[in-house]
């Protein structure tokens, strides 16, 4: 029998100040609620994983937020990804210590490449994400890598920079779209093709959500494997249980969470 691999959906925690944010474009952030508060219910709302990032670690030159990393950690029996200021093995030994599952490096990896393979012989590729934040040329041929929370543009192209990720031992990449994030305009299904024909490890599709018809495009227009999402979930407008239902109506296959608290 073949085991169809399940797609995954995950909520997003932008963290700044130790509170749950959200913007559009990665600017004018507004807040959306208590970190530890949101990862208990979307724990209990059948998510298939968390992400949680401190947006600002890398512009304010800090640390991840261990202690609150501690207590979001504590309230999810789900996989918890943590990003954000993550800039050596140390730091990421750290994390994973204090209940991470993966540890995801967006700046830290184009600054130092060697911070990606380091991680992944030491902790396993499947702890190590590659976060890219990457926004449309002004000649529309192809996308740029962004860094510092999308304030920096590199000298990176897209398709090239996650190949080097792939090959560097990452074995995962979050890719964010800066013209889609937070517009609620659907997931830019261009460029995650150019990405997931790129590579051949999972990618997670992040930027534009706005409704469940979305999701359905993304999957079933793309070979992306997970979907992230954070504003839809945290103002309520999307359903994690309706979500779920719909896709799999389309032959979507996802994890459905009975009622009774049992997981198929």
């Amino acid at each position: 029998m073949i085991n169809i691999l399940k797609k995954r959906i995950i909520p997003c925690l932008d963290i700044k100040d130790g509170r749950v944010v959200k913007g559009i474009n990665f600017l004018d952030l507004v807040d959306a609620g208590d970190p530890v508060v949101s990862a208990r219910r979307y724990n209990e709302m059948g998510a298939d994983e968390l992400v949680f990032l401190d947006i600002t670690a890398t512009k304010e030159k800090r640390k991840t937020l261990i202690g609150l990393v501690q207590k979001v950690a504590k309230e999810v029996f789900i996989p918890l990804t943590v990003g954000g200021g993550i800039k050596s093995i140390s730091e990421m030994n750290q994390i994973l210590r204090a209940g991470a599952d993966k540890i995801s490096v967006n700046s830290a990896a184009v600054k130092s490449p060697s911070l990606v393979s380091e991680g992944a012989r030491i902790f396993g590729s499947q702890c190590i994400v590659g976060a890219v934040d990457a926004a449309l040329q002004k000649n529309k041929k192809g996308w740029d890598v962004y860094v510092n929370g999308g304030s920096k543009k590199t000298s990176l192209t897209l398709v090239k920079w996650v190949k080097e990720l792939e090959e560097l031992g990452a074995g995962e990449i979050l890719l964010t779209s800066m013209n889609r994030d937070g517009t609620k305009e659907g997931f830019d299904i261009d460029m995650l093709k150019a990405v997931t024909d790129a590579v051949n490890i999972p990618v997670i599709a992040s930027g534009g959500a706005g409704s469940i018809e979305d999701f359905i495009d993304v999957f079933t227009m793309t070979d992306v494997d997970a979907a992230l999402a954070a504003s839809i979930f945290h103002f309520g407008e999307v359903d994690m249980g309706k979500l779920k239902q719909r896709l799999a109506e389309n032959n979507i296959p996802v994890r459905i969470q009975e009622s009774s608290g049992c997981n198929e």
